[in-house]
């Protein structure tokens, strides 16, 4: 319940347009300093998270291990933790692609549901919480590769999750 309420102040202070990124370019020592904050940890903990879901138990602890065999006692960084889970999955899905659509977009996306009959279609748009005026930037490129799960009513809820991955504006 804690970490939750922690997730959900973390969101609200980066559903504001004068949210920053996860990974940025720094320039300077100062600027290093203020990327280290409560949004910073939790967003990448609620990434890490999510990519464990989409990925599975397994198959994360199999490229978190290639990850600290690659780089035990050196330096890395970020896409180095993308490049070890790509080589787990074979090709089967570009996580780093994936990832970086989080780590380099400010925010998060609302992601709209439409059932029609039998046709369920998923749309991606930039949250904003509220619209500050004074830092209003157009975020209309932004497109996230959304990884979603969902179980239909042909399934029990053990054995039969499906995975779509949204990376395009909308999808169906």
């Amino acid at each position: 319940e804690d970490f939750l309420n922690l997730i959900f102040k973390a969101m609200m202070k980066d559903s504001l347009n004068s949210s920053y990124p996860v990974s940025s370019a720094v320039q300077s020592s100062e600027q290093i300093e203020e990327m280290f904050d409560a949004l910073s940890y939790i967003k990448g903990a609620s990434l890490l998270l999510m990519l464990k879901h989409y990925l599975t138990k397994d198959v994360f602890q199999a490229g978190i291990e290639v990850y600290l065999h690659n780089h035990n006692y050196g330096t890395a960084q970020s896409d180095d933790l993308w490049d070890s889970m790509n080589e787990i999955t074979n090709g089967t899905l570009d996580v780093k692609k994936m990832m970086k659509t989080w780590i380099v977009h400010k925010g998060f996306p609302l992601v709209t549901v439409v059932r029609k009959g039998k046709i369920i279609s998923v749309q991606q748009e930039k949250f904003l919480y509220r619209v500050e005026p004074e830092n209003w930037t157009s975020d209309a490129s932004y497109l996230w590769h959304i990884p979603l799960t969902y179980i239909t009513s042909r399934c029990n809820f053990t054995y039969c999750t499906n995975a779509y991955l949204l990376d395009q504006k909308s999808g169906m």
